[in-house]
């Protein structure tokens, strides 16, 4: 275990000295109190995984946008079901975002 020894502390002091926000938390909560108000809504059929003929003809993956495919990794897409896509779980705190110094 030697050679964990450094990379472990550097992650450490990384995670220690890194900003904090707690916005991952609220998150949780927000996403945890909106599906106990409206329960199971539907997957988007785009974000479905179409394994099959089936799902395929059914509608399952189509037009999918893979983020990593865009500028700065984030696609502009509907990632929520039909009847909540307004509504918003995650509020990035400005110290979210790392900036180059």
């Amino acid at each position: 275990m030697p050679e964990a020894v450094l990379p472990l502390t550097e992650a450490a002091l990384y995670l220690a000295l890194a900003p904090k926000s707690n916005s991952a938390l609220t998150s949780y909560g927000a996403a945890r109190e909106l599906i106990e108000e409206t329960g199971n809504e539907p997957v988007p059929l785009h974000l479905r995984n179409a394994v099959t003929g089936l799902m395929r003809s059914m509608g399952y993956g189509r037009d999918y946008k893979y983020a990593h495919d865009f500028e700065g990794g984030v696609a502009d897409q509907v990632h929520m079901p039909e009847k909540l896509k307004k509504r918003k779980v995650y509020t990035p705190n400005p110290r979210d975002r790392k900036t180059d110094k």
